[in-house]
């Protein structure tokens, strides 16, 4: 049988040849059993930090403090820069606070995601982390803060130099200099915590309230170019959320077996490649997550 340190060597060889620099984590959620490399480095979250956002929006209509059918009118001025949903409307619409909550996770919808921080705030987002415990992800801005600090620094001509910016930028120390790209500035997490953080989802008594429609909506990530093709059969459905952003390349989720198991993984990436599309690095990231979690279950049906 594969060993842990076998597993661990091929998918940082698979890693390195796509020229990413990665942290994976993975774990048996029945068991306990777990295998990661990088487990605390901090990366900036990009779009994962929906994932906390939503708990928080949910654990809201869980106390009844926020009414999931609320209207939100949203204006041209309230429009977040960003590829799906609300961010390509070209005119004012009226979503309620439910249906922001599937576009901003579904459909990775960054003025959906903004609408919902107006109404929960990153400090109060935080907050939830840290009732469950979790101390290794911080929530301290909006999706908008990315965009607006990459236009300050960039004309739109050079806006095709900032892949290469934010590869070439970043300090031994995990400063940049991009603020948002700083892990003491930005939204950070690490794979360790971001695995907690589903465990917690999946798992604790406290979140029951919440388990079900959270897991629903990561079922209907439609982003699944990444670490699905690796992971999802007939007999496994794969929840979860991506982040994207630069060089940036995230997904964290939960596999669900057709038998019984069930395995949180998590997947933080940088590439130094700079360019935007890398069907080849998506793959690699797909195959690495393979191998720890073959690895995992493996082990535990030894």
């Amino acid at each position: 049988m594969q060993s842990d340190r076998t597993a661990l060597r091929d998918a940082a060889a698979v890693l390195d040849d796509a020229g990413l620099r990665a942290s994976i984590a993975v774990r048996d959620l029945r068991s306990g059993r777990g295998i990661a490399m990088g487990a605390d480095e901090p990366y900036p979250l990009a779009s994962v930090v929906k994932l906390p956002l939503a708990l928080a929006i949910l654990q809201r209509f869980a106390r009844g403090d926020l009414d999931p059918a609320q209207p939100v009118h949203l204006t041209d001025e309230e429009r977040t820069p960003g590829l799906t949903g609300l961010c390509r409307f070209g005119h004012p619409a009226t979503v309620a606070v439910e249906d922001l909550l599937y576009l901003a996770v579904c459909a990775s919808d960054d003025t959906a995601a903004d609408a919902l921080f107006a109404l929960c705030p990153p400090r109060e987002v935080t907050d939830a982390l840290r009732d469950l415990d979790i101390t290794d992800i911080t929530v301290r801005h909006s999706i908008r803060e990315l965009h607006r600090t990459l236009a300050s620094r960039l004309s739109p001509e050079e806006m095709p130099q900032a892949l290469t910016l934010a590869i070439q930028a970043s300090t031994a120390g995990k400063g940049h200099l991009i603020p948002q790209l700083d892990v003491t500035s930005a939204n950070s997490g690490t794979v360790r915590a971001l695995v907690q953080l589903l465990e917690a989802i999946w798992r604790s008594p406290h979140l029951s309230g919440v388990k079900t429609p959270l897991r629903r909506l990561l079922g209907m990530n439609l982003m699944r170019q990444r670490l699905a093709p690796d992971l999802e059969s007939d007999d496994a459905a794969w929840h979860s959320k991506t982040g994207t952003f630069l060089h940036l390349r995230h997904e964290v989720g939960v596999l669900e077996h057709s038998d019984g198991g069930v395995f949180a993984i998590a997947v933080l990436s940088e590439s130094s490649v700079p360019a935007q599309r890398q069907p080849a690095a998506e793959q690699a990231l797909g195959l690495a997550a393979k191998l720890l979690h073959d690895r995992v279950r493996a082990a535990g049906s030894a």
